[in-house]
């Protein structure tokens, strides 16, 4: 077997797609943030941002404890669900439809992350990497956590009040 072609190598190639895509969340969190109607939802987005700067900083203790350097390999999964959610963003929907479509494009991020982190932990885990397993368990039980606050969000008022305006022939904006 092609020693490239290890489960060792394909869990690194995964770090490295996690690393990309928790900075490229940095960045684009702030925006969303910024375009929320709520506080809850504003709250929410910015806590979260404070952990996925963590998550950064612990994606970094991994690859120390593989022997390896930080680096990040371009994620095109998230680029392409930031890309989806830039559109809404951008968009001419306002409020809480707007924050309705903000926590849909957030989840979506959180879903990837946490199929990720669930795949590098089990692969640590079978590889005897126990302590990296633990570190990054760290890092998903916070994505499982926002992903869980979001829909609280969203089912504790945010889609209810964007419903309104659809049952009273309300416009996008």
């Amino acid at each position: 077997m092609n020693q490239d072609h290890t489960l060792h190598n394909l869990m690194l190639d995964e770090i490295r797609d996690l690393y990309d895509a928790e900075k490229q969340l940095v960045k684009a969190l702030p925006k969303m943030a910024e375009k929320a109607s709520t506080s809850g939802l504003r709250q929410a987005i910015e806590h979260h941002l404070g952990e996925t700067q963590g998550h950064v900083e612990r994606l970094e203790q991994a690859f120390g404890m593989l022997g390896e350097k930080a680096k990040g390999k371009h994620c095109a999964g998230i680029a392409g669900i930031i890309d989806e959610g830039s559109n809404i963003l951008g968009s001419d929907y306002a409020g809480v439809v707007k924050d309705a479509g903000i926590i849909a494009g957030a989840q979506r991020a959180e879903h990837y992350e946490i199929a990720a982190y669930c795949n590098v932990i089990a692969w640590a885990k079978t590889m005897g990497h126990d302590q990296l397993a633990s570190l990054l368990h760290e890092t998903l039980q916070e994505e499982k956590a926002a992903n869980d606050k979001l829909t609280a969000l969203g089912e504790g008022g945010i889609n209810r009040e964007a419903s309104a305006g659809a049952m009273t022939g309300g416009s996008m904006a």
